[in-house]
């Protein structure tokens, strides 16, 4: 990571750990109940990598706004993090998708039906750990999965729908990739001791910050390579209509825009450079970018107006992190 100290860095490896030590805990805890196949199917999917980064805000949310008992906090940053992998279950299913993060999908290993329980298995453990909050705190967790229903139905209606507007993707953004962050970190703040109002700047970070982590995926959708951990194409091949695609189609007229249209309506890889010329001309690419760069200063500016020392510097660090991983 280039825009973080070295102490920063080991900083998050450290919070990184507690949170993997924490999901064993629980998965172990289970296991040792009789939760047979289907933990073990949980674990396959919880604990094969990622950065941890939900719990990871999350936590430092808490220490940013004040929070001093670790133990208190942890169960929020696992809960959210057990609910995240569950939505993931199921969207490789709906997605049929080959792999996760170099792994085999669920859905691939062990049947459709018995993926989709281990998914709800997660989403249960999720809000088992989430339910020992105050009722403001259960409200947002289960207020953030309604989002995400709502919008996963929003996503499933827009596929291949060249009409598809950049409100239409800003709407399903925030219900399904930035509520989560925002949840997560005005829980957190709450959870601290912060006043609503206090808190409201954190779910604005939050949210912020979750908005430009969805756009940077979109790039690398169009950039990226299997060595980075995002294979190229993938959204495009699904019919996902991500915002570069929506811009392109909006500012591109005559030709340029007729043949987008066929490339989306069906795309092959060996058509890859034609998609890339069409993104260039219209300068889609460099509006995302710039995007990106946009909500990341929207989220430093809200979480200056309300938290502060080292946590908050930290989490200032990881908004360069994830604007630079497209640059």
């Amino acid at each position: 990571m280039t825009g973080l100290s070295s102490v920063q860095v080991e900083r998050l490896s450290d919070l990184k750990d507690e949170v993997d030590g924490g999901l064993e805990a629980l998965l172990d805890d289970a296991e040792s109940k009789g939760g047979g196949q289907v933990v073990a199917m949980a674990r396959h999917v919880l604990m094969s990598g990622g950065k941890r980064l939900r719990p990871v805000l999350f936590m430092l949310s808490y220490d940013a706004a004040g929070g001093s008992d670790r133990e208190h906090v942890m169960p929020l940053a696992l809960a959210f993090e057990l609910i995240h992998t569950a939505t993931l279950v199921h969207d490789d299913m709906n997605d049929d998708a080959d792999e996760r993060r170099g792994r085999r999908t669920l859905h691939l290993d062990a049947g459709p039906e018995k993926a989709l329980i281990a998914g709800d298995w997660l989403f249960v453990q999720g809000f088992g750990l989430g339910g020992r909050y105050p009722e403001r705190v259960v409200r947002l967790m289960a207020d953030c999965c309604a989002d995400i229903a709502v919008s996963e139905f929003k996503q499933l209606d827009h596929i291949d729908d060249l009409t598809t507007s950049p409100e239409d993707y800003l709407d399903i953004v925030r219900g399904k990739t930035a509520g989560p962050f925002a949840a997560g970190c005005q829980s957190a703040a709450l959870l601290a001791g912060c006043t609503e109002d206090e808190a409201s700047a954190f779910r604005t970070f939050g949210e912020e910050l979750g908005i430009a982590f969805q756009l940077v995926d979109d790039l690398l959708d169009l950039r990226g390579s299997p060595d980075m951990g995002k294979p190229r194409g993938v959204d495009v091949a699904e019919g996902k209509m991500t915002l570069p695609l929506i811009h392109a189609l909006t500012l591109s007229h005559g030709a340029d825009r007729t043949t987008l249209a066929e490339l989306l309506a069906s795309f092959t890889e060996d058509r890859w450079g034609e998609l890339m010329s069409i993104l260039e001309r219209s300068d889609s690419l460099h509006y995302v970018e710039l995007l990106v760069d946009l909500h990341l200063e929207r989220a430093a500016n809200a979480l200056r107006s309300a938290g502060s020392g080292p946590a908050a510097d930290l989490m200032i660090g990881m908004l360069a992190e994830i604007g630079s991983r497209t640059r």
